[in-house]
């Protein structure tokens, strides 16, 4: 008898590279010929501008709206892009000054907010709801924060250093709240419905 076993299974999304949460839905795609590859819901569209065809459909690819746009809109297609993206609710101000830590913290969300995880993260929690989120500065030669952001299946933790070349990256991801470090559970932050991160600092 053979055995399934869980490598045998993963599926990654062929945009993003991002390996598919169990049960996650998924559309197959073909760039040309006859492989044909995994892509998440939420690279579905930049799968289309591409040209891939999509499993089901007419064997000749299907120019998107929004691809001629972009070719012969110009301005309009840029500001139809512009007004796709939510617009960012802005905090209550300070009353007080930041801690180094809460500093670093803001610095951190602010570059994960920035880079392309953000929009990875927000394709999961469409599928998983809300979120844990915790910000966890490191001190050192170089300082960098650790953005921990989970489900109750499913965990993502990135390393933020601002000098680094590479400001934002992936470290690790799991499946399970107890394979983590009890300080990366120390829940002070909250992601917002478009991906954002933000710590929790008290404003007085």
């Amino acid at each position: 008898m053979s055995v399934v076993r869980k490598q045998d299974v993963l599926r990654t999304c062929a945009i993003c590279h991002r390996t598919l949460l169990m049960g996650e839905r998924a559309v197959r795609f073909t760039p040309g010929g006859d492989d044909w590859v995994d892509v998440c819901a939420l690279c579905t569209a930049t799968a289309d501008e591409h040209g891939w065809i999509k499993e089901g459909s007419p064997t000749t690819p299907i120019v998107s709206e929004t691809r001629r746009r972009r070719r012969f809109g110009g301005l309009a297609g840029f500001l139809e892009a512009r007004r796709a993206e939510p617009e960012p609710t802005m905090p209550e101000p300070m009353l007080r000054r930041l801690s180094g830590e809460e500093q670093a913290m803001v610095e951190a969300a602010e570059l994960f907010n920035e880079s392309a995880y953000r929009r990875t993260i927000a394709g999961i929690a469409k599928s998983l709801g809300d979120a844990r989120v915790s910000l966890l500065p490191f001190s050192g030669v170089n300082p960098e924060v650790v953005v921990t952001i989970a489900w109750d299946i499913s965990w993502y933790q990135y390393r933020v250093s601002p000098d680094a070349g590479q400001a934002v990256r992936l470290a690790e991801r799991g499946y399970e709240l107890d394979d983590l470090d009890p300080r990366f559970a120390r829940w002070n932050g909250h992601l917002g419905a478009d991906g954002r991160v933000s710590p929790d600092i008290p404003r007085v």
